[in-house]
Formats: structure tokens, C-alpha cells, sequence
């Protein structure tokens, strides 16, 4: 289950461990609020467990992984009954020394959010043995070797390949205009696996079908439409434009907050086109899309996060790879929302099907993590 990821990552600087740990912690930024909801059949854990998380430079209020993995720890804090200790990184720059603080605070369990973190997060587990580190979206493997580079870190992986092959056929089937599209913030494999899937998908849709659609925007590895980073921003925008002027009338970006710029663009266009989310169900999380947003690619993270806390809260920490999948519920497609009146009566029943055959295997979909 180790020969994961061949990421082309961020190396983040060592000189920065240095920095003083209430530096680091005084220019953090604010966690969004928590997410009380929790069950009560579980064991307090020991009072002096404490469990610390730090984001990547998208924030705790990023409206997609970075806060989903916040709930999920707040709501195994509060479950557990121990506080719940969050750092927010504004740049690369912060991660080493934000983990250097948590270390420094006496954390036992830290989460790590998003691939970006995980030179640092390697390089922190191995220079602390006895902390448990769970590392979301990335396989801790930054030589390449097919092997993890900490023991003590937990990689919490997702196959949204599956997830994201079931919106390219709901696309498929949705598109009036024969083209769908999809842009990324940066060609990583945790953002290609969405746009990946999301072309299988409406490609089988096509073959299926015998319909003509067009996918743009993604043709595969690293060859495709990005912006360059995951801020939504004017190159957020201006990329998802060029896709509506191709003709998409589906779009679907990946990539956190870059959405926001093809909400910008959608409404410039003026045309009828529907947003794909990826993450969170968008359509909950952020009401502004909530006229345009068909449907999101879900990664369980707020689960998976909340679960390996209950773990390591509990002495019960393992350190085996989490891959989330349509099987275990790890990955899926959320409501059609507003859009259950747009889509055909048919697509319920046949994306039900078609995610059976994704997990019996009598349909395939390729992806990085099943190498």
C-alpha cells in the first residue's frame, strides 16, 4: 500500500525550524469555528493527550480539505474531551516552524493538511519518534522509493479518481453543448486524480452512449489548464473563462478556492453553465454557488481525520496508508441539489450502476494510487 505518490512537491526550507515557536504561533491566523458534533458512546482519553493541526497556506476557512480536516479533529478533541491545538500556515514558509511550535506546545498527535506539508511533516516525525502524525492527501514517500520516509506518520489518502468518473458522466449526460471542462491550481497528482477521473468519466459516458463530448482543459499526466497556484485569484478566472469560451457548460476546477473564479466567470459569461465542487459539497459549504453548482466530488476527510485522533487519543494509533474509495465511503458524489430537476430522470439509477461496477471492477478507472 506504500507505492503511492510521485509527486513533484514544494521542498520546504530547514533553515526556518529555527524560529522561536511563539513567534511562529503569534503570527498564526484564527480557526474557523468549531464543529460541535460528536457521539457519546466513546472513552475520554487521558487528559494530557493533545492534539494539534496545522493547514497549508489555504487556511482553516478555505471552504474545502483544509476545514474539513479541521472538523474532523475538533470533533475528535471534543469527543475525547481535550483541546484541540490549530496552526494556521500563511505561506510554504510557515510549515516547518509552525510544526516545530507544536512540538514545542507538547502536541501528541499532530495532522498535517495537504501534500504541500510533507517534506516538513518527514522531516519533523523522524526528528520526533513518539508523536503521532497524520498526514492527509499525500503518501509521506518524498525519495520516491515506494516507501514511507516516517513510521510514525499516517497517510490519509483518496482514490477521487472513482468519485470524480461519475461527475464526468454526469457532465456527459447534462452538457448541452457537447464540451465539458476542467482547470487545476497545480499539476500535483492529489489535483490531476480529480481531472483524471472526471475525463474517464465522460468519456465512457460518450463510448456508452454513442453522444459526441468533448472534454478540455485535461489531457492527461501533466498536460493541462492550471493556474498556477490555488489562490482565487485573476489567473483563477481568466483560465476558467477560457474554458466557458470553448464552449463548456460544464466546468469543474480543482484546487480549493479557485472555484470562486469560475464563479466570477460564469456570471461575466452570462450563459447557463454548471459548476462542479470538489472536497466538501459546495453547494452546503459556500451558499453563493448554490444557483450554479450541480454537484461535488466528496473526499471524506473530516472522517478520516476524526477517526485517526479517536486512534491515537485511544492508544490505538496505526500508522497504515487510509485510502478512501467508493467501497468504504471514503469518496462519492453529493446531492444534485437545485439541479434535480435539471438533470434526466435517468442519471440517478444510472450512476448507481455505474459506481457498482467501479467497485465490482467490471468497470475500470485508472488512477495514481492503484499503481
Amino acid at each position: 500500500m506504500e507505492a503511492f505518490v510521485r509527486n513533484t512537491r514544494k521542498v520546504v526550507t530547514s533553515g526556518l525550524v529555527a524560529l522561536l515557536a511563539t513567534a511562529t504561533l503569534a503570527a498564526c491566523g484564527d480557526a474557523p469555528e468549531e464543529d460541535s458534533g460528536s457521539d457519546s458512546g466513546s472513552e475520554a482519553a487521558a487528559s494530557d493527550f493533545k492534539p494539534c493541526i496545522v493547514s497549508d497556506a489555504g487556511g482553516f476557512d478555505d471552504k474545502s480539505f483544509n476545514q474539513l480536516g479541521f472538523e474532523g479533529a475538533q470533533q475528535a478533541a471534543d469527543e475525547l474531551g481535550v483541546e484541540l491545538t490549530p496552526v494556521e500556515s500563511n505561506s510554504e514558509n510557515d510549515y516547518a516552524p509552525n510544526l516545530e511550535a507544536l512540538v514545542a506546545q507538547g502536541c501528541n498527535a499532530i495532522v498535517t493538511v495537504g501534500f504541500a506539508l510533507s517534506a516538513a511533516t518527514v522531516e519533523s516525525a523522524n526528528a520526533n519518534p513518539d508523536i503521532d502524525y497524520i498526514l492527509i492527501d499525500d503518501a509521506a514517500d518524498n525519495d520516491f522509493d515506494g516507501e514511507k520516509d516516517a513510521e510514525n506518520i499516517k497517510p490519509l489518502l483518496y482514490n477521487t479518481a472513482q468519485a470524480a468518473f461519475l461527475a464526468g458522466y454526469a457532465a456527459a449526460d447534462y452538457t448541452k453543448t457537447g464540451t465539458v471542462g476542467t482547470y487545476g491550481g497545480q499539476p500535483y497528482p492529489t489535483v490531476t486524480i480529480f481531472m483524471d477521473g472526471f475525463k474517464q468519466g465522460a468519456e465512457y459516458y460518450a463510448q456508452e452512449k454513442g453522444k459526441d463530448v468533448e472534454v478540455i482543459g485535461f489531457e492527461g499526466g501533466e498536460k493541462g489548464s492550471f493556474t498556477g497556484g490555488f489562490e482565487a485569484n485573476e489567473a483563477a478566472t481568466s483560465t476558467a473563462r477560457r474554458i466557458l469560451d470553448q464552449g463548456a457548460d460544464v466546468i469543474l476546477p480543482v484546487g480549493g478556492p479557485i472555484y470562486q473564479g469560475a464563479l466570477t466567470a460564469i456570471a461575466d459569461s452570462g450563459e447557463d453553465v454548471a459548476l462542479i465542487g470538489t472536497d466538501a459539497d459546495v453547494f452546503e459549504t459556500d451558499p453563493n454557488t448554490q444557483d450554479v453548482i450541480m454537484t461535488s466530488i466528496l473526499k471524506g476527510m473530516k472522517v478520516s481525520t476524526y477517526e485517526a485522533i479517536m486512534s491515537a487519543g485511544n492508544d490505538e494509533f496505526d500508522s497504515e496508508a487510509y485510502i478512501g474509495t467508493l467501497e468504504n465511503d471514503g469518496v462519492g458524489l453529493a446531492p444534485f441539489h437545485n439541479f434535480e430537476s435539471k438533470v434526466s430522470d435517468s442519471l440517478t439509477g444510472e450512476l448507481d450502476e455505474v459506481k457498482a461496477g467501479i467497485i465490482d471492477g467490471s468497470i475500470e478507472v485508472k488512477s495514481y494510487l492503484d499503481q
